[in-house]
């Protein structure tokens, strides 16, 4: 608004009052309507996904077999293996999907990542959430979301080299109990290739322990590449196949669910992906050219 100007004659020009605050003009602030009530960021995702592409395309070539077994909408929990001591799978999940199908991944994690400064805040604007129960029922049944989760949690990561492509215990079978009261379908899938990009060679759980961290790793890449090795990968070639839904023939919104059918699907789930894991692994040719 302009200021208000004063004649020569000393009388003051009329100003019009303020408008009123449900009158004023919103201001141009490209951030409003872009951050869900999550934390995630779709200008920060579409950014991540350019970032990311090379690495994807170029340095991991990644290969999806079996992609139309996730569904087009609706919502479905994704479950997977984890592993590098630096998870690689996670990005190339989320990317993959979020490339092919146009539709939002959310990741379910640990707090521990929400709590670290600045890395905390980058990884909700990119669609990580806490992994709980509540904030899990509501992406899937209440908004229809495609939610990643790792029920190995961090055993799967910390795995050494020697241990690889072995699946630790899927919990306590506790995301079993959420899709089904979600009534949506697990999406299995089998990844190849993330065990080498970063293999831990050795864990410090003394280091562990000082710094607060769920492990400590000693890997490769950092015998490879020095203080760079923290942070950069092996181009070793991913491939991930989605394997068939898994549903439930159980209401939704139950107050409770039979434990031992939840912990025996659990472990049907587990063993499918271990077994596609071992099918995968007999047929690979090369660690870097698949």
């Amino acid at each position: 608004m302009a200021r208000p100007t004063q004649e020569r004659s000393s009388a003051l020009v009329p100003v019009a009052p303020p408008p009123a605050a449900d009158e004023a003009e919103p201001l141009d602030d490209p951030r409003m309507g872009d951050v869900d009530e999550w934390g995630r960021s779709e200008s920060m995702r579409a950014l991540a996904r350019k970032v990311y592409a090379p690495l994807y395309d170029k340095w991991f070539r990644v290969e999806w077999e079996d992609f139309h077994n996730i569904p087009a909408r609706g919502g479905a929990l994704l479950v997977a293996n984890h592993a590098a001591a630096v998870p690689s799978d996670a990005p190339a999940i989320m990317h993959g999907i979020e490339t092919e199908m146009g539709r939002p991944v959310y990741g379910l994690a640990d707090h521990y990542f929400k709590s670290l400064p600045v890395v905390g805040t980058l990884w909700a604007r990119n669609g990580g959430v806490v992994a709980q129960p509540d904030n899990a029922y509501r992406l899937l049944r209440e908004q229809e979301q495609l939610v990643l989760v790792f029920p190995e949690g961090t055993k799967g990561p910390a795995k050494t080299y020697q241990e690889r492509y072995r699946l630790r215990r899927f919990g306590r079978g506790g995301y079993v109990e959420i899709a089904m009261r979600a009534g949506v379908p697990i999406i299995p899938i089998a990844v190849v290739g993330a065990e080498e990009s970063m293999p831990t060679l050795a864990r410090v759980p003394a280091l562990a322990k000082l710094l607060g961290t769920p492990y400590f790793p000693i890997t490769a890449n950092m015998l490879a590449f020095g203080p760079l090795g923290a942070a950069a990968y092996f181009p070793s070639k991913f491939k991930l196949r989605v394997l068939p839904p898994v549903t439930f023939d159980v209401p939704p919104d139950q107050e409770r669910y039979s434990r031992s059918r939840i912990m025996d699907c659990s472990e049907e789930i587990r063993q499918s992906i271990q077994e596609a894991l071992f099918e995968m692994l007999q047929q690979r040719r090369s660690v870097w050219f698949g």
